[in-house]
C-alpha cells in the first residue's frame, strides 16, 4: 500500500484530541487514543506509516472494509446531486436504500424508518411497539447492549445501564449462556430449555397485558458474541406469540454480513416483528440506522400519526452509501466470504489457539463475529484481570493488529472482506501475543 502520512500531523491530531475531544465511556484524564491516519480494506495505518490489521472493524461496523471505492464514489455523486433532503419529502436514493434493505429482509417486512444510528433505531422500535400494543414494558436480556439514548440504554443490561436509568417500563431477564450458566445447566439443550422457562415465568410474573415487546440482540455482541443455542430464538418467538407480545430483534451489530448472513436471524428459525439495524448496512461511512417494519405494524400507522422523527432521517448521503454498500456486498460475494472465513479459517484457527493457550476458556462465534473468553484457569472460569487484558492489547498492537476488547473478552471481528491470508497473519499474531503474556 502506498501511503506517506506526516508524523507531525499525527502529533497535531493527538494534541487536538486530548485538548478538545470528550470521549465516550471513558475517564478523560488517562486516555491515550490511537491515532489513525488512513485505511484500506482490512488494514489501517498510523502517522508513522505502520500498518495494522483492523480486527476490531473499528466498532464492529466496518463490514465492507475501509475506503471501498464504490461506496466513496456513490457518496461523492450524491453530494454533487443533492446533499440534503428533509425527511418529509420523497427522495430517489432513500427509496432505493429502503427497497434494497427490504429485499434482504424478506417477508413480512415492507417499510423502513431511517434513523441516525443503532440507538435511535431501538428507541423508535420500542416506541412503535408501545403504540401498537398500548402497553408499556419492554423485556430484554441482562447480557445486552442496545445503545446510549434514553430507552435504549435502560433496555441495555450491562453496567452502562446503571448510571443512566431514567426511562420507565424496562424489565431484564437472563438469556442462555451455557459457559457461564445462570441455570445450573449441564448441556446446551438444557440451557436453552431453562432459559425459556425463566423467560416465561418473567412474562407471567410481570403480567402479559403490561408487556409491549421482547427486545433481543439476535446474537448479543458486546456481551460476548453469545450465539443462541438451537431452538432458543424460536422458543422466544413462540412465547411472544403465546402471550401476544411483539418481538424486536436488534441486528445493529450482528447484521449485514457480520454473522455470515444478511440478517443474523436468517440462520435461526425465527422471524421478528421489527428489526433494528445500523453499523454494517453501510459500514459507518455516513451515520445511518433504522427500523425494518413488518406489514402488520406499518399498517397500524396508515391512519394514526407516528409521533416520531429525526431531521436527518434518510439523509441522502447516508442513503447513497447504503445503496452502494449493499450492491457491492451482493456483487462481490462479501456475505459468502464472511461465512466461509468463519467456517474454514477463523473458527478452526481460534479453536486451535485455545488448544494451545489455557488462558482461552471458550471460543464462540460464526462468520466474522467471534469472541475469546479469557480466564485465569479453566476450572473456575474466573475472568482474567484488566492487567492481563492491557498487556495482551499492548502485545497485539506492537505486532501490528488493532484489537477489540470488552471486559475479559477478546473479540475477533475483522471486516467481512478479510482474506484467508490476513486471517492466517492475525492468528500468528494472536499466538505470539498470548505466548508473550503467558511468559510474563
Amino acid at each position: 500500500m502506498s501511503h506517506t502520512p506526516n508524523p507531525a500531523d499525527g502529533k497535531l491530531a493527538y494534541d487536538l484530541d486530548r485538548a478538545h475531544v470528550f470521549h465516550s465511556w471513558s475517564a478523560q484524564g488517562s486516555l491515550k487514543p490511537f491515532v489513525i491516519a488512513g485505511g484500506l480494506a482490512s488494514t489501517v495505518w498510523d502517522y508513522d506509516g505502520k500498518e495494522y490489521l483492523d480486527f476490531s472493524s473499528q466498532l464492529v461496523n466496518s463490514n465492507i472494509g475501509h475506503q471501498h471505492p464504490a461506496v466513496i464514489a456513490a457518496i461523492k455523486e450524491q453530494a454533487d446531486t443533492m446533499t440534503m433532503v428533509a425527511p418529509a419529502h420523497a427522495n430517489l436514493t432513500r427509496g432505493q436504500a429502503a427497497k434494497r434493505i427490504l429485499d434482504k429482509a424478506g417477508r413480512p417486512f415492507n417499510k423502513v424508518f431511517f434513523t441516525n444510528g443503532g440507538a435511535d433505531a431501538n428507541e423508535n422500535a420500542i416506541r412503535m411497539a408501545r403504540l401498537v400494543t398500548g402497553r408499556d414494558k419492554i423485556l430484554s436480556h441482562y447480557r445486552s447492549y442496545h445503545g446510549n439514548t434514553g430507552a435504549a440504554i435502560v433496555a441495555t443490561g450491562d453496567w452502562r445501564r446503571v448510571p443512566n436509568e431514567f426511562a420507565r417500563g424496562h424489565v431484564h431477564f437472563f438469556g442462555p449462556f451455557a459457559y457461564r450458566s445462570e441455570f445450573w445447566s449441564d448441556s446446551v439443550e438444557q440451557e436453552s430449555e431453562r432459559a425459556l422457562r425463566h423467560l416465561e415465568r418473567v412474562i407471567q410474573s410481570e403480567g402479559k397485558d403490561s408487556i409491549a415487546a421482547i427486545l433481543l440482540e439476535t446474537i448479543p455482541g458486546t456481551a460476548g458474541v453469545l450465539v443462541p443455542p438451537p431452538d432458543y430464538l424460536a422458543g422466544v418467538r413462540a412465547l411472544a406469540d403465546k402471550y401476544d407480545i411483539l418481538l424486536i430483534l436488534d441486528e445493529v451489530m450482528c447484521g449485514f454480513g457480520r454473522a455470515g448472513e444478511w440478517f443474523a436471524f436468517q440462520a435461526f428459525d425465527v422471524v421478528p416483528d421489527l428489526i433494528t439495524f445500523a453499523k454494517g448496512v453501510n459500514s459507518g461511512y455516513v451515520p445511518a440506522g433504522g427500523v425494518v417494519i413488518s406489514e402488520s405494524i406499518a399498517n397500524k400507522f396508515d391512519d394514526d400519526v407516528f409521533p416520531g422523527g429525526l431531521t436527518y432521517s434518510g439523509h441522502p448521503l447516508a442513503m447513497a452509501s447504503i445503496v452502494a454498500a449493499l450492491d457491492a456486498m451482493t456483487s462481490e460475494g462479501i456475505i459468502d466470504n464472511a461465512r466461509t472465513i468463519g467456517a474454514d479459517h477463523l473458527g478452526p484457527g481460534l479453536r486451535a489457539l485455545a488448544e494451545k493457550h489455557s488462558v482461552i476458556g471458550e471460543v464462540r462465534g460464526l462468520g466474522v463475529f467471534w469472541a475469546l473468553d479469557l480466564v485465569e484457569d479453566r476450572t473456575s472460569c474466573q475472568p482474567v484481570s484488566s492487567a492481563v487484558v492491557g498487556a495482551l492489547k499492548g502485545e497485539l498492537m506492537a505486532r501490528g493488529l488493532l484489537p477489540f476488547f470488552a471486559d475479559n473478552r477478546l473479540h475477533v471481528v475483522p471486516p467481512c472482506v478479510v482474506t484467508p491470508d490476513e486471517v492466517a497473519r492475525a492468528l500468528a499474531i494472536y499466538d505470539e501475543a498470548f505466548s508473550a503474556v503467558e511468559k510474563e
